[in-house]
């Protein structure tokens, strides 16, 4: 797993984020309105989770990248 995570570049973690991870951008972000969704019980249908999933995993890819960056030992 380690290997796959340092194998994807940040840039294209971070645009990913930073696109996908936000878009649509205007009223809010969609990944926002989901997890506010989520929060009040109100994510329930089986659509608004496949969403909050998509536009959801560019950001934990950068929390892993993240976690793993800060993971690995100093030499």
């Amino acid at each position: 797993m380690r290997n796959l995570l340092r194998n994807i570049p940040w840039p294209v973690a971070v645009l990913a984020a930073l696109t996908l991870g936000l878009a649509p951008f205007f009223p809010e972000p969609h990944v926002w309105e989901k997890l506010k969704m989520l929060a009040t019980g109100e994510l329930q249908r089986p659509v608004d989770v496949f969403d909050m999933l998509m536009h959801g995993l560019p950001w934990l890819l950068v929390f892993a990248k993240l976690a793993e960056l800060f993971s690995r030992p100093t030499n």
